[in-house]
């Protein structure tokens, strides 16, 4: 490649080997042509009705509006061709990635009124969050709060400015209200051990909240939504990708 193109793309020693500017710039071209060349199979396979190729899928930890493997798993059984892989993370990350076109699709999960952007996109499901108290707290017995009497205790939530907090956020500061949040974690299991813990109390959407595990949820007054979706790249999306969208809108 190197004499055809009359450049040299690697610098070599008998100990190491590393790109050479040339190299550096000729790479992401490389890489580009070979991801065009996999797509150009899957779509000829595509033609003939065999689905073929990669889907490369996102999501947040806190998906409830699908079953995640029952969904891959039918998808398997009816592309057994396409290569899945499956990513977790932030929802800006996410819909960031597949804009980038380092995902095809992604499960996202957002404030009622943040809007998706530079993607196409559906709902999924909309959440009223509710409160979630240990057993023993002084608050579990309540059949319902308001944010104010939330606003009294420690919580504990996701990282400050992630948009899985933006909700709860967002609400609190609309009613004029301040919290205290010294406990800040990306695991769902983890934040219902403190609250099981009595460390601190919770919002989380209901299907998160386990029955009868030392934990009790309460429906807030005012409380937040949060609101599901399914974002994809509207620009030339793959077969792989098309049918998985189609499939999760069935399954709806």
């Amino acid at each position: 490649m190197e004499r055809e193109i009359g450049v040299q793309l690697f610098a070599r020693s008998s100990r190491r080997v590393e790109l050479t500017a040339a190299g550096a710039a000729f790479l992401p071209e490389a890489r580009a042509s070979v991801a065009a060349a996999d797509r150009a199979r899957a779509e000829a396979a595509a033609a003939t009705g065999e689905l073929r190729g990669t889907l490369a899928i996102g999501l947040i930890p806190t998906v409830t509006a699908v079953d995640i493997p029952d969904l891959l798993g039918t998808f398997r059984q009816a592309h057994r061709e396409v290569s899945v892989s499956l990513r977790v993370g932030a929802s800006d990350e996410l819909v960031a990635a597949v804009i980038a076109g380092a995902l095809d699709v992604a499960f996202l999960g957002l404030a009622e009124d943040a809007p998706v952007t530079g993607v196409s996109s559906r709902d999924l499901a909309h959440h009223r969050l509710v409160a979630v108290v240990g057993d023993d707290h002084l608050l579990g017995q309540r059949r319902r709060l308001r944010l104010a009497d939330l606003g009294e205790h420690p919580f504990v939530d996701f990282p400050a400015g992630s948009p899985g907090r933006a909700q709860s956020d967002r609400a609190f500061e609309r009613a004029g209200l301040t919290r205290e949040v010294p406990y800040e974690v990306t695991s769902t299991d983890l934040a219902l051990g403190l609250v099981r813990a009595g460390l601190a109390v919770a919002l989380l959407a209901p299907q998160m909240v386990p029955e009868q595990d030392g934990v009790r949820s309460i429906p807030v007054q005012g409380g937040p939504t949060r609101v599901e979706h399914l974002a994809w790249s509207g620009f030339n999306p793959s077969p792989a990708a098309t049918a998985f969208v189609d499939l999760v809108q069935r399954e709806q």
